[in-house]
């Protein structure tokens, strides 16, 4: 049983109305008067709808019944996206509903996490952080530096845009936390 004394933004996990759902933000309040209670903002694992409710303080929910895997990513052919299963080698395919948000972070070879929730696939994870090269952006001029903080849009390898530092060029290869969609550094090529 997970309390909300448990919760934990972007981890906690509940089944809540025979569904599962993932914590995304939380606040304990402890008004003048009466109990203290836990308003919470979650999102739907199968439906990947948000929603915000008041839990009484203390009060515990079931955990879901979830399982991981491994899965490879293949290809893709039009509207569904096709896997391998990193245990069985079983060819799996996906629709855009499974896939949600992680399709901005699919690379041909990468491993992907899989979660199934009573047998059915709901979900599919990326690697908090991800390599992805910068197919697109303006060019970076001599001089820029990361000091004044200053952005410029890019596009990834993936398509996924993302704001980086000036000095930033075509071609580099960038670690991105895909939690938040943010560049983290430039990698260091290696030869």
């Amino acid at each position: 049983m997970i309390a909300t004394s448990d919760f934990r933004r972007g981890s906690t996990k509940i089944l809540w109305n025979k569904e599962p759902w993932v914590v995304t933000d939380f606040q304990h309040v402890k008004p003048g008067k009466g109990g203290a209670f836990v308003r919470t903002k979650m999102r739907n694992l199968i439906t990947g709808r948000t929603l915000e409710e008041t839990f009484r303080s203390g009060e515990k929910f079931p955990e879901p019944d979830l399982e991981y895997k491994k899965v490879q990513y293949l290809y893709s052919d039009g509207d569904l996206y096709h896997f391998m299963d990193q245990e069985t080698f079983d060819q799996l395919s996906f629709d855009m509903g499974v896939l949600g948000d992680v399709k901005d972070y699919l690379k041909e070879q990468e491993i992907y996490r899989l979660i199934t929730f009573e047998g059915r696939a709901i979900s599919v994870e990326a690697p908090n952080f991800m390599e992805l090269k910068v197919a697109e952006t303006i060019p970076g001029v001599r001089g820029d530096t990361a000091q004044g903080g200053a952005r410029k849009p890019a596009t990834m390898e993936t398509g996924l845009h993302v704001l980086v530092p000036l000095f930033i060029n075509e071609g580099e290869l960038l670690k991105i936390d895909t939690r938040t969609g943010e560049y983290i550094e430039r990698v260091k090529a290696t030869s």
